[in-house]
């Protein structure tokens, strides 16, 4: 049960930027599109599921070597993550940022870059799983699953809200990660 709170909880800070980009989706609606909204969730949690697994699979190859500072790189990487998430959410936002055009249809090659660069923090993560000895399938299924859901809400609280909540959510999900990193190097270090 320990493994699936942090692992949720890891789902739920890695999905803060999916969650930010799902919020500014939901702007453009003028009345939530439920079909654009499952596919926002689809490509979120999608990716948000299969850059662990690539990430566990780079750091398999590599397990051997670094073992015995795992727990430091964990720490490293989810600080860092973390720690740049938190930057962006207290920074003010660009003047220039054009409004898009409302109820545009969704742009296939532009969701698929969003997707990407909402999960490359996954990848990394995905490493530490490796170095962690994670059980990767739970891992990327409810990484997924909370990234799909909290997509989809996004959508919903962009429309209802607007823009009001983006920026905490981001510092949110940043200050978990960088506290789960804290954490793992803790446990390791014997500390807690």
């Amino acid at each position: 049960m320990a493994i699936f709170i942090e692992l949720f909880l890891m789902g739920v800070g890695l999905s803060m930027d999916a969650f930010a980009v799902s919020i500014c989706k939901g702007l453009g609606m003028r009345k939530v599109n439920k079909k654009q909204a499952l596919v926002i969730g689809l490509f979120f949690g999608g990716f948000q599921a299969l850059m662990p697994f690539v990430g566990w699979l780079l750091g398999s190859q590599f397990e051997k070597y670094i073992t015995s500072i795992d727990h430091w790189i964990a720490f490293i990487l989810l600080g860092i993550i973390g720690g740049k998430m938190i930057v962006e959410s207290v920074k003010p936002d660009k003047e220039d940022d054009e409004v898009k055009e409302m109820d545009a249809p969704l742009d296939l090659k532009e969701m698929f870059v969003l997707a990407v660069a909402t999960s490359i923090d996954a990848l990394a993560v995905g490493i530490t799983f490796a170095f962690l000895d994670y059980p990767i399938v739970e891992a990327i299924t409810v990484i997924g699953i909370t990234t799909f859901v909290i997509s989809i809400g996004g959508v919903y609280v962009g429309n209802f809200f607007g823009n009001k909540y983006e920026k905490k959510a981001e510092f949110v999900g940043g200050l978990i990660l960088v506290l789960l990193g804290v954490r793992i190097l803790l446990t390791h270090l014997g500390i807690l």
